[in-house]
């Protein structure tokens, strides 16, 4: 596969790029995938980014929802630079509200009654030409989903009603003469019916952008822009761990550099049953990769000893993979000197993606930080300062099912594609408290059971993600008649498009207690299995 473009550039520079400006809602996230789906690029940038910092022109503009009320002293505002881009802009339930509020500062009100969930919508046509975001839709009502206690008390100037529910009359507004517009609903989420036709309304027919955001353009352009950072005798090394991300980018580093390419597997002695093995298969054997398996597992269980506080965790573990993947770089820089290949290994291969830099990134706005991944926040500071290697995330702008995607279009077989994400930091935060070698085997052998016997019951690729955690309260059981105080291991599995969203899989329950069983007769120290039903959010996919 050879590259086909002139110029190596970053997505927003090559594609037609919809932003969406967030305000802390849990759902932005999807108005960024239902556009993607559409074969729009879109991307997401925390709503106190200043158009100064922004090094590319939008096709337009989406203003997101939020828990926030725009007339409290500290809710957050947009950088009104933004308004002078001359783009169409669409405000989303807060979005429409901050278009209403920085008109006129006494038109957004607390609602008498507040709307959550299903609402009936009424679209109310104008014949302005900028009066397109309802074209095709709502010929009579419209299912919309709401989640609101504010509204508008009246129309800001310049603007006319276009849609309207029971509780909110201006559920939807225009400007009567620039493509401005403002609802009071979610189209990005499902149980809006229709809301991906008004998205595609808006960024396709209103905003001009075109439809171009596939995996084959983006892997030239990709390989393209890999080249021309690297350069023509730059090294790179990289993380894999066997899972579809860190698979997918070291396919993808091999199809730009070659044999410059140099994959690492870290044994942190807490990956999965014979992980290290499989992993050396796939890659070295299979897929051609250079791959160097590196066994730290005595220096990754020294240093978690004693240490149970998730976050450290995920600090030692990203910390301590540098310094692993340091030492391994300069062991390949003295390997290949003088080779045809010599160069200085400068560059760092992670598998990051969107979800984790959406997650990991505390924006200074209204958004928090769930939890630090360890290929986004535990990285050192010296890695972020312009020292040491330097970092390169090829997929970085991509959501899971992407990812799928781009991997079949590098020829990756079926059964890796689908496999289920495993964490950098491993089973070490699918162990709650003390990290110790017998605790982790226990965790180990009943997270591979768990994943068998999902597979022996044909639904493994029904499920988005699935392991078996580790608790640390013990529960009495009785087993040959005697009174045994065992751990106790927590299933989680879960369906999601996106990893941002989850619902706990809905299994049957004999395969349950059939696992449950299995599990608590073979392995030793186990006397208690449950299952995890929350949904995310509130909690989130792994335990730690």
């Amino acid at each position: 596969m050879s590259a086909t473009v002139e110029q190596a550039e970053a997505p927003h520079q090559a594609y037609d790029t919809i932003l969406t400006l967030d305000f802390g809602s849990q759902v932005t996230h999807l108005i960024t995938r239902r556009l993607r789906e559409l074969n729009v690029y879109s991307e997401m940038l925390p709503c106190t980014t200043k158009l100064s910092e922004l090094k590319f022109k939008p096709k337009g503009i989406i203003l997101s929802g939020g828990p926030y009320s725009v007339y409290e002293k500290d809710a957050p505002h947009v950088d009104p630079a933004f308004f002078d881009l001359d783009v169409p802009i669409l405000g989303i339930c807060y979005g429409l509200q901050e278009l209403a509020w920085r008109l006129s500062k006494d038109n957004v009100i607390a609602g008498v009654e507040r709307e959550f969930g299903h609402a009936d919508l009424k679209a109310d046509r104008h014949n302005s030409p900028v009066d397109r975001l309802f074209e095709g839709l709502a010929e009579d009502a419209m299912q919309v989903w709401m989640s609101h206690g504010d509204k508008l008390s009246q129309l800001p100037p310049g603007f006319c009603t276009i849609a309207t529910t029971q509780n909110s009359p201006y559920a939807g507004i225009a400007h009567e003469t620039k493509p401005i517009f403002g609802i009071q609903f979610h189209p990005e989420v499902t149980h809006t019916l229709r809301g991906k036709d008004l998205l595609k309304n808006f960024a396709v027919n209103i905003c001009g952008a075109e439809q171009n955001w596939k995996m084959s353009k983006f892997i030239d352009q990709e390989i393209t822009r890999i080249r021309k950072l690297v350069g023509d005798k730059g090294q790179v090394i990289g993380a894999v761990s066997g899972g579809v991300d860190s698979t997918v980018a070291a396919r993808l580093m091999k199809e730009a550099i070659g044999d410059r390419f140099h994959a690492v597997l870290v044994d942190q002695g807490v990956m999965r049953l014979n992980e290290a093995k499989q992993v050396k298969e796939t890659l070295g054997e299979h897929l051609g990769i250079n791959l160097t398996v590196v066994d730290a597992s005595e220096r990754f269980l020294a240093g978690l000893k004693d240490v149970v506080d998730p976050e450290k965790k995920r600090k030692f573990i990203g910390n301590t993979f540098i310094d692993v993947f340091e030492e391994e770089a300069l062991k390949i820089e003295k390997a290949a000197e003088n080779t045809p290949t010599a160069g200085k290994v400068e560059w760092f291969l992670q598998g990051t993606l969107y979800p984790d830099v959406i997650e990991s990134i505390s924006f200074k706005g209204p958004s928090s930080t769930i939890k630090t991944h360890h290929n986004v926040g535990g990285l050192p500071a010296r890695m972020m300062n312009g020292q040491g290697l330097k970092l390169i995330e090829p997929l970085r702008e991509l959501f899971k099912d992407e990812v799928r995607a781009l991997g079949r279009e590098l020829g990756i077989n079926e059964e890796l594609v689908m496999r289920h994400p495993f964490p950098g930091p491993g089973i070490a935060i699918r162990i709650l408290g003390d990290v110790t070698p017998e605790r982790v085997e226990i965790a180990r052998k009943a997270d591979y059971i768990f994943i068998s016997m999902i597979k022996e019951a044909g639904i493994y690729n029904n499920i988005s993600q699935a392991y078996a955690a580790l608790d640390t309260n013990r529960a009495i059981g009785v087993m040959g008649d005697k009174r045994q105080e065992g751990y106790i291991i927590i299933l989680r599995a879960v369906v999601t498009t996106d990893f941002m969203t989850a619902e706990a899989y809905k299994f049957d329950m004999d395969l349950l207690m059939a696992i449950s069983r299995r599990i608590v007769n073979e392995v030793d120290g186990v006397s208690c299995v449950t299952y995890n039903t929350t949904s995310k959010p509130p909690a989130t996919i792994e335990m730690q």
